[in-house]
């Protein structure tokens, strides 16, 4: 088994590949970020900063043409290059790791899934959010069965941003694939099916609210799962007043759980994960509560110490596969799946009808 690192290609140095993927491929053991690509020069001069031994490159065919090639392809560039990208490096027979969502459509995610296995190439989607604190002690809760059988979850990922910040991503251009659906929609959509496991009936409302927008910045997503599980599942960039992040409600007591996990925040603001320092951690005033019949506004309930949040986890889980020929921590069969409900909850907001998938 190969003992050296595995270099890393960055193509896109914008929010998603200098916020995330940067730090947590240059923090994680068996991996070394060796290229960033952006033709932007403050983005260029931004990565030799942060990473001084790091090599710039202005396009990505440059690193299809590397000798040798490089051993992991990240792809975190805007959504509309996600399927040409990934196409080209899978091809190529290098491994890939492309930010969600995978695509515009399930069926674009199934033909690049099957190139993958066609070439016996490696793909992964890059789902952060099943490492978030509170889906992370969601999920021992479920494993642990101290809410019992459950019947409704709710989700919420919720900002106040009356003013419009522009870009791709609240473009209104199809082909840019922009809107809060495709954005915060494919987190929440895909934490839903990991816990409570496939939809089979989806019903969405999509709003465009804030003068200028062009593309939805209100969404609401209702999933019916096959387990019986009903999700109500929330996306704003308009909530004035912010709600739960989870709502969890069992038959034999509920979980509440405001605020976000913690994660994004210390990596915007320069902080690194390290091993000989906390990381993911958020105090005990933050800490979610269990109970039934009771208000968490009047402190009810007993505080569930939340699990620290762990994004180093996916690259390390990344690193580990592409040494051992092990599973890809997100598939892109998975992300399929994902992108099924998103494609429903698309047509069911646009003719206000129910899909059943």
């Amino acid at each position: 088994m190969r003992t050296t690192p595995l270099r890393v290609g960055l193509i896109g140095y914008g929010l998603a590949g200098s916020v995330f993927h940067a730090p947590l491929v240059a923090a994680s053991d068996g991996l070394v970020l060796d290229t960033v690509v952006t033709s932007d020069p403050a983005r260029q001069a931004q990565a030799r900063a942060e990473f001084p031994d790091v090599r710039i490159a202005a396009s990505a065919e440059d690193l299809w043409n590397r000798d040798p090639h490089l051993d992991l392809i990240v792809i975190a560039s805007p959504n509309k290059t996600h399927v040409p990208l990934a196409t080209a490096a899978l091809t190529a027979g290098i491994p890939v790791v492309v930010d969600k969502p995978l695509a515009a459509t399930a069926a674009e995610a199934r033909e690049l899934a099957a190139l993958a296995d066609r070439s016996g190439t490696f793909l992964s989607v890059f789902q952060n959010r099943r490492w978030d604190n509170d889906f992370l002690t969601l999920r021992r809760l479920l494993a642990d069965g101290e809410l019992g059988e459950i019947q409704r979850f709710e989700s919420r990922f919720e900002r106040w941003r009356p003013q419009l910040k522009g870009g791709w991503r609240e473009s209104g251009a199809p082909e840019e694939i922009g809107g809060l659906l495709y954005d915060l929609g494919s987190h929440v959509v895909d934490q839903a099916l990991v816990l409570f496991g496939p939809a089979v009936r989806v019903y969405a409302e999509t709003d465009v609210r804030r003068p200028g927008a062009e593309t939805d910045d209100d969404t609401f997503i209702a999933l019916t799962h096959a387990s019986g599980v009903r999700s109500h599942l929330y996306v704003s960039a308009t909530t004035a007043q912010l709600g739960p992040r989870f709502r969890v409600l069992g038959s034999r007591a509920g979980y509440v759980k405001y605020g976000l996990d913690p994660q994004e925040g210390a990596l915007r603001d320069g902080l690194r994960p390290t091993a000989d320092t906390p990381w993911g951690e958020e105090p005990e005033h933050l800490w979610g509560r269990i109970g039934s019949g009771e208000s968490p506004l009047t402190g009810a309930g007993i505080p569930v110490r939340t699990a620290p949040g762990d994004y180093p986890a996916y690259y390390a889980a990344v690193a580990a596969a592409l040494r051992t020929g092990g599973p890809a921590p997100v598939t892109a069969y998975e992300a399929a799946h994902c992108l099924d409900v998103l494609e429903a909850a698309r047509t069911s907001s646009r003719d206000g009808v129910t899909v059943d998938l």
